[in-house]
């Protein structure tokens, strides 16, 4: 098979410009597209630029794990083009025709296996029920891409949304690749002379590569390395090219390179659980500073100021419940700082007994204006028991443990992943459930502003005091967009008890800024209709974690929506939130796992968190806190 002299020029060209010109890069076309070939599943098919990450190849299919093997042609009639554009960018294109396929259906539960022994399987073909499963799956495949993935990460996707691009960076990996699949096959021949020189190829082009990018990073070097590695893929071509070794070579790798990518992401996601649960090495400083200052303060000087105003329904009362200092810190010094009259307004903080003096401490120190703060030990709330509490009960159980720590309790690896976000500290802290109890701990008071730890106040929430709920308990801002955040993403509605009681399309709410009316709330004793719920709910089939899905049960029908600029959220998870609707906001929500006090947080998010943090305070520099 020979190619024509024209259909290379832009290659020729290019190796002219680096002055190394010759016909040895013509052939390496050739070894390249007859082996890239071989992948596709139809008797017709165009393959372009088919690339690798590192060493390796990542295919564009789903990274769920449900990637099936593909039938290839066994007829070696193929037709190669390549072209090249007036800025030398190589378009590679090849025609496969071959009327049969094989099946490859039993290699999926060899993917464990190295790619040697992949190499070396002889492989049945298939029978008629194998054919329809095989289509069946390829036509799941596009609705199981993993949009995350191939949103932020994928090679693939930014590879191709200017084809005319980079054109080089893109030859050199598919060199690579097919040298790869020489050095595998010229090791089993015993072709030592094209070993070493393939070796040494594969070791010059990749040291070329490096991190490259975009052509403009390459070494200047690249094209004499292009022109070296073409002229020893075209010696290996010709002494050992053979289309169904080659095949099996090809899909070796892929599928080797595909569970590569299903073990990273099995990985990323542990590490992001991991370090959602971590608590930052400066907070835990910056705790126990205050803490250890807290208690040699002496008693008469422990006290806040202002308790009068602490049971005065008169007030704009504010609860927030938390283990995280800073975090308190910046949630109360926004509201304040933002407020028309601080002195209209009071925090109720509840966190345990690790940090009590700490919080206590801070506020000591550096007291909100004329806010009113008081600070309390959820350890002190003696009627909070696991006799009263189901939630606490159920904390305490042999059984949640088991669920939480019990690290083979899953028996897929899908499952496993996912359960991964719910072994997270949160779900096992009772400061997490103290939502539920708001007229337990304030008694006295008539309505309550809730606030959870990862927002930051933007504006002056006294109007919140001023909204009618027309008789409903919660006020707070919807989350559903069409068919997403509605209550069948939440509740199991397979269950009698959540289909009878239930709309599965109604609308989802936030937590994280809510107001409550709390003479409603006793009125109809909701938190015994939660209780009833959590009773309901011990062996967890109504829904898994949380405290949003009881807080959708406990209050249906008894929400009140309010407008979303109240409440932006998605600052934890979402990158692409509009700038004008976080400017516009009055209270901002890192709910997700990027925290603003964490080294994962979104950076164009932080600065919204930092600005109500004075980097230059003592216990800051002492825990080295860096903005």
């Amino acid at each position: 098979m020979a190619l024509k002299k024209g259909s290379v020029s832009g290659f020729a060209k290019h190796e002219d410009e680096g002055g190394n010109g010759g016909i040895g890069g013509y052939r390496l076309v050739l070894a390249v597209l007859v082996a890239l070939s071989v992948l596709a599943s139809m008797p017709f098919v165009v393959v372009s630029g088919f690339h690798s990450i590192g060493e390796g190849v990542i295919s564009s299919s789903p990274s769920k794990g449900v990637i099936d093997d593909i039938p290839v042609s066994t007829n070696n009639t193929a037709t190669i083009g390549v072209n090249s554009s007036v800025n030398n960018n190589f378009t590679l294109s090849l025609s496969l025709v071959g009327n049969s396929s094989v099946d490859a259906i039993s290699m999926i539960a060899r993917e464990e296996r190295n790619e040697n022994q992949l190499l070396e399987l002889d492989l049945d073909p298939p029978n008629e029920d194998t054919i329809v499963k095989l289509e069946n799956a390829n036509m799941q495949a596009s609705e199981l891409v993993d949009s995350s993935i191939t949103g932020k990460y994928s090679k693939w996707k930014k590879e191709n949304k200017n084809k005319n691009q980079d054109s080089t960076i893109r030859l050199m990996r598919d060199q690579i690749i097919m040298a790869r699949i020489y050095l595998s096959i010229s090791e089993k021949k015993r072709k030592l002379d094209l070993v070493q020189e393939l070796q040494i190829c594969l070791k010059r082009s990749r040291g070329v590569l490096g991190e490259a990018n975009i052509d403009a990073e390459l070494h200047y070097s690249a094209p004499k390395k292009i022109k070296a590695m073409a002229d020893v893929l075209s010696k290996a071509r010709d002494q050992l090219f053979d289309c169904k070794l080659v095949t099996r070579k090809l899909r070796a790798m892929l599928l080797t390179e595909e569970e590569k990518v299903r073990r990273l992401k099995r990985q990323n996601t542990f590490l992001i659980q991991l370090g959602v649960k971590g608590i930052p090495g400066g907070i835990r400083c910056l705790s126990l500073r205050l803490t250890i200052d807290y208690y040699l303060l002496p008693p008469e000087r422990r006290n806040f100021p202002r308790s009068e105003n602490l049971e005065d329904p008169r007030f704009h009362h504010y609860a927030l419940s938390t283990d995280n200092v800073l975090a308190a810190a910046v949630v109360v010094n926004s509201t304040v700082m933002n407020a028309k009259d601080s002195s209209k307004h009071v925090f109720h903080l509840v966190t345990d007994s690790l940090n009590f003096g700490a919080l206590k401490m801070w506020f000591l120190l550096n007291p909100p204006e004329e806010a009113t703060i008081h600070v309390e030990n959820l350890d002190e709330l003696k009627w909070l028991n696991s006799s009263y509490c189901p939630v606490l009960r159920q904390l305490n159980s042999a059984a949640m443990r088991e669920y939480y720590f019990k690290a083979g309790h899953s028996t897929t690896r899908s499952s496993s992943a996912s359960n991964l976000k719910y072994r997270n500290p949160k779900y096992l802290s009772m400061l997490n459930h103290l939502r539920f109890y708001l007229p337990q701990i304030f008694p006295e008071l008539d309505k309550i502003l809730f606030l959870d730890d990862d927002i930051v106040v933007q504006k002056d929430l006294t109007g919140l005091w001023l909204v009618d709920l027309e008789g409903k308990v919660n006020g707070a801002v919807e989350t559903c967009v069409e068919n997403f955040h509605r209550f069948d993403k939440y509740l199991n509605f397979s269950n009698s008890f959540i289909a009878r009681e239930f709309d599965p399309n109604a609308c989802g709410w936030a937590y994280g800024m809510n107001i409550f009316d709390l003479k409603e709330w006793k009125k109809r004793n909701l938190t015994g209709v939660y209780h009833t719920w959590q009773n309901l709910n011990e062996d967890r089939l109504l829904w898994k974690l949380g405290t949003l899905p009881p807080g959708l049960m406990t209050f249906y029908g008894l929400t009140y929506s309010l407008n979303k600029s109240w409440h932006v959220l998605g600052l934890g998870y979402n990158p692409s939130i509009n700038p004008s609707e976080i400017e516009n906001a009055a209270v901002i929500h890192y709910n997700g796992n990027m925290k603003p006090w964490m080294e994962m947080a979104m950076t164009k998010y932080r600065p919204y968190w930092t600005k109500y943090i004075d980097y230059d305070h003592p216990y800051l520099r002492q825990c080295n806190f860096v903005k």
